[in-house]
Formats: C-alpha cells, sequence, structure tokens
C-alpha cells in the first residue's frame, strides 16, 4: 500500500509525521506523494481539508484518515497517544471505507468561456465586500425566492457541524445524499421575502444563484477564497463524486457530534 502523510506544520504534529513515516516504511508500505493510496492528516479539520484538496484528483482511489494533535478533530479518529495502535493497523489490517458526499460548486461566468467547477468537503460560501448579496434563488430550474443579506452558505452534511451549524443551520447525517443553503443575515421587508431557515435539498434537486446587482463576489469553497466578477450563476448540487474516509474501528457520526459538541472534558 502506498501512503503519504500531510502535516499541519507545527512541532508536534511533524515530530508524530516523521515516526508514523519511519515505522510505516519499516513495515514495507511505500511513501507516495503523487498516487497514494491512504492519505494521513496530522494536525486538525483543517489539515484533513488542505490534504482533500491536495487529493482531490483522486477521491476513487484514496482515502483519508486524520490524527487530531490540537482540540478535537471532527474528521480525525485517532489522538496522538494512538499513534503506535494506529500504524500497526494500517501495516497490518484492511481498512473499511466511509463515504461522504460532497458539494458541486459550478461558476459561470457572463463573458462565457470555462466553467469553474470545485468541490467541497465542508461548505461553499458566498459573498460580497460591496454591500449586500442580491441573489434570484432556483430551484430545480423554478424560482424559489429573491434573497437579500449577507450571503448564503451551502453546505455538506459533514460540514453541516462547521460554518453551517454557526448560523443556525441542521446537523445532517452524512448517509444522506444532501445539501443545505443557510442564510447570512437575510432581509426581510416589503421588496424582499425569504423562507426564513435553512433548506435541505436531496441529491438531482439542483440550486441555481443569479446575481442580480452587478458586483465582486467572494466565494469560498471550505476555507479557500476567491474574488469572482461578472458572475452569471453560481450552481450547487450534489456532487457525484464522495470522499473516502478509511476506518479501522467504528466511530458513529453522533458519537462525532456528541464529543465535539455535547460531552464534557474529562479532569
Amino acid at each position: 500500500m502506498k501512503f503519504k502523510i500531510v502535516s499541519k506544520g507545527d512541532e508536534r504534529s511533524n515530530r508524530i509525521k516523521a515516526t508514523m513515516k519511519q515505522y510505516l516504511i519499516e513495515f514495507d508500505l511505500e511513501y507516495d506523494r503523487k498516487e497514494p493510496d491512504l492519505v494521513i492528516s496530522v494536525g486538525g479539520d483543517g489539515t484533513l481539508l488542505e490534504a482533500f484538496h491536495r487529493y482531490v484528483h483522486r477521491l476513487d482511489s484514496t482515502a483519508f484518515i486524520g490524527v487530531h494533535t490540537g482540540h478535537l478533530g471532527f474528521y480525525a479518529d485517532w489522538v496522538p497517544d494512538e499513534v503506535e495502535k494506529l500504524i500497526i493497523e494500517i501495516a497490518k489490517t484492511p481498512f473499511q471505507v466511509v463515504e461522504y458526499p460532497l458539494l458541486e460548486v459550478t461558476i459561470r461566468s457572463k463573458t462565457g468561456g470555462t466553467e469553474d467547477r470545485f468541490l467541497a468537503l465542508n461548505e461553499a460560501t458566498i459573498k460580497t465586500a460591496d454591500g449586500s448579496v442580491v441573489f434570484d434563488v432556483e430551484i430545480k430550474g423554478e424560482h424559489f425566492e429573491t434573497f437579500r443579506g449577507d450571503g448564503l452558505c451551502v453546505s455538506t452534511p459533514s460540514g453541516s457541524t462547521a460554518y453551517n451549524k454557526a448560523l443556525g443551520g441542521g446537523i445532517i447525517h452524512p448517509s444522506l445524499d444532501a445539501i443545505q443553503l443557510t442564510e447570512m443575515a437575510s432581509i426581510n421587508n416589503r421588496v424582499f421575502r425569504t423562507i426564513g431557515s435553512p433548506l435541505i435539498l436531496p441529491k438531482h434537486h439542483t440550486a441555481l444563484l443569479k446575481p442580480m446587482v452587478d458586483r465582486s463576489f467572494l466565494i469560498a469553497i471550505d476555507h479557500f477564497t476567491t474574488n469572482y466578477v461578472n458572475v452569471k450563476s453560481i450552481q450547487c448540487r450534489v456532487a457525484e463524486e464522495r470522499v473516502r474516509f478509511a476506518r479501522f474501528r467504528p466511530f458513529p457520526f453522533w458519537n462525532r457530534v456528541r464529543d465535539s459538541f455535547v460531552a464534557e472534558e474529562d479532569d
């Protein structure tokens, strides 16, 4: 098996990376930066997001697993004290694969040309530095509402526990192929009326956002932000691709949610 380790870059994470790399090579696993079967993230959720986007072109053949070295990582199954056990599991045990849905975002320009297509593991956010965003929101080709406010967050089920949750969105189990649209400070008056609550769209229900005011937009795909001008539309839907996580032991989603947000820390 070929593997790659992505580190957060701090001293502790780099030390764990070096240890894991040394022992896994001694177990006759191959370190391969280009075509790994397994990518090990050492750090936090941001590190795993970085690893995901680095290997987003290999989702059908690369699985991910996380070791968290800071606060509890939502995507990370293992803690530093378990690294020795994890090394043995990787070297000796075929891993199980758990797949999570992803968000596909397609950005089209008024000038035509090539579309920009992205996959998000957590979410996409659309904001502007020029006041409020104003969108016509279409769902399955039908006009749903005109949105005016600070912006919109479109999240995956696994990403529903991130920015979406902070905006008051619901938590969705990743066994459901869905995306969630959550408002950021919508404006409701006699001119603009929005639904005022998150929308959960199943697979094949496409949301199309059409700007009604010509301005630039700050569009973030996970934690990568780009400024766009002349935007004709932003299309959001459940992606055909899925992310694959390597599992060597059960770690149910609701246990992750409980441990991340509800469970008290041990003294």
